[in-house]
């Protein structure tokens, strides 16, 4: 089992080193990522004090890495993908921000060989990168012994359920609509022509293993009512529907059962 997951890990990376040359550019101009990325970097700064050290998981090209730095926090960029890391030093030294953001080589599952190990001020972990494992118990694990007292972590994950893929049954397309709902071995997803297994974790998922060492600060859904990214040109085609999706949803993004059902989620917590 272990020797498949370490397999599985290096045709992830192998995969995302061949998108690194092209992966900004894939996605510069899709206003629903935008979208999601003003979502989730609006939630993580309202836990950052000044000059935070950031701890950041499949950092991928640096995109939140560069906009924490620009913000006036520090951050430890980490990916498992060689060619991710470069696009990511490169992006750094065209910005001026080499100073602020530093970068290391390591997987998730092995924050135990972390050269850098803080101790850190937030953890943070962006567009289901974590959904790449079926070790999402041991990355976990890592989190305490890595923040300062009161630390905090921010995850955005894929769920087991999604409103939009399930929507999809009444187009017939039954294995996307339930493909999340029977992931439990995982699934495959391919990249760049390269195949690999993702999994799916529910917010309790993250919770019960935390529990008793951090407490929840927030939970919420990102892509329930404004749809995903991957239904291309949406927001273009259809600016006041999408301004309509998109006021609907930044109003209940942290009720349920909205929270739950998204296309991700994002969610924080703080170490006791």
């Amino acid at each position: 089992m272990k020797a498949a997951l370490a397999h599985n890990e290096q045709l992830a990376e192998a995969a995302f080193t061949n998108q690194s040359v092209i992966f900004d550019a894939i996605y510069a101009d899709n206003t629903i990522v935008s979208y999601k990325r003003d979502r989730v970097r609006s939630h993580v700064l309202q836990y950052l004090a000044p000059d935070s050290l950031i701890l950041e998981l499949n950092s991928g090209t640096g995109e939140d890495a560069l906009f924490f730095a620009q913000q006036g926090h520090r951050v430890h960029a980490t990916d498992v993908s060689t060619g991710m890391q470069q696009q990511l030093k490169q992006k750094m030294e065209l910005n001026g921000m080499q100073a602020r953001v530093s970068n290391e080589l390591c997987s998730f599952t092995h924050l135990h060989e972390l050269l850098n190990k803080g101790p850190y001020d937030h953890i943070f972990s962006n567009f289901a990168g974590l959904n790449c494992t079926g070790e999402l118990d041991k990355v976990l694990a890592s989190f305490h012994s890595l923040l300062k007292p009161n630390g905090r972590v921010t995850l955005v994950i894929l769920p087991q359920f999604c409103l939009w893929e399930f929507l999809l049954i009444f187009k017939g397309k039954f294995r996307t609509a339930f493909r999340r709902l029977f992931s439990s071995k995982g699934i495959t997803a391919h990249v760049e022509g390269t195949y690999f297994k993702c999994w799916y974790y529910n917010p309790s998922f993250i919770i019960e293993r935390l529990k008793g060492q951090f407490k929840v600060l927030g939970v919420e859904g990102l892509c329930t009512i404004v749809p995903p990214s991957y239904i291309e040109g949406f927001a273009e085609k259809h600016p006041k529907a999408y301004s309509f999706l998109k006021a609907k949803e930044d109003k209940l993004k942290s009720k349920w059962p909205w929270k739950y059902i998204g296309d991700y989620y994002i969610i924080s917590l703080e170490k006791k």
